[in-house]
């Protein structure tokens, strides 16, 4: 039985200097004891082809196993045209696929992101959710973490230096372990060592 709550963390932006990256590594250090975040990164993750889902390129067959093998799951998703960006959502895609094989089924899932914009993400993070539906993915509700006007909470190196919203971060990696041991089997809960579907044919 696993002693800690294993976290993949997925950031929907592949800039170096992107504010919803330095919100995944502020989460990395704010993750509560008996848990811990390993990110997963979407570069090299080509377009999804329905032709080639039955034979996957290698870095999404790495992206499945790494889903399944992942206790929750927390996004960090950038906000693009008032939805998730499309390398996040090609990553959905392929690891949902192929019917049958939805590596994302039945995980606990925390959401959070960033913007320079006032809202931080929300709509993007409301589109995530819906993804969620179909994926049967478990969200947790709150606290809601939508990173306004981003530029002035991180500073030039990328480090978050608002107190209030790392508090909110700590809350929200609280959350999602108490919720991913609450969705455990009753034979497997209480092994955390923390205080305190298919998708159908395109």
């Amino acid at each position: 039985m696993s002693e800690t709550c294993n976290i993949l963390g997925i950031a929907g932006s592949l800039r170096r200097e992107s504010y919803n990256r330095s919100a995944m590594r502020a989460a990395t250090e704010l993750v509560p004891p008996g848990a811990r975040i390993e990110v997963f990164e979407l570069d090299g993750i080509p377009g999804f082809n329905q032709d080639d889902e039955q034979h996957p390129p290698a870095k999404v067959v790495e992206l499945k196993r790494r889903i399944r093998a992942a206790d929750a799951l927390l996004f960090v998703t950038p906000e693009y045209n008032y939805s998730i960006s499309g390398v996040l959502k090609n990553a959905i895609d392929w690891a949902s696929r192929p019917y049958g094989d939805n590596a994302w089924s039945g995980k606990p899932a925390a959401v959070m992101g960033a913007s320079i914009g006032g809202i931080g993400t929300a709509r993007a993070q409301y589109h995530l959710r819906q993804v969620f539906v179909f994926l049967n993915v478990y969200p947790i509700n709150e606290p809601e973490v939508m990173i306004g006007r981003a530029a002035e909470k991180f500073d030039g190196e990328g480090t978050l230096t608002d107190e209030r919203t790392r508090e909110k971060i700590r809350q929200l990696l609280q959350n999602l372990v108490d919720w991913t041991e609450r969705l455990r089997p009753p034979e497997a809960r209480a092994s955390f060592s923390f205080p305190s579907s298919g998708a159908i044919p395109f």
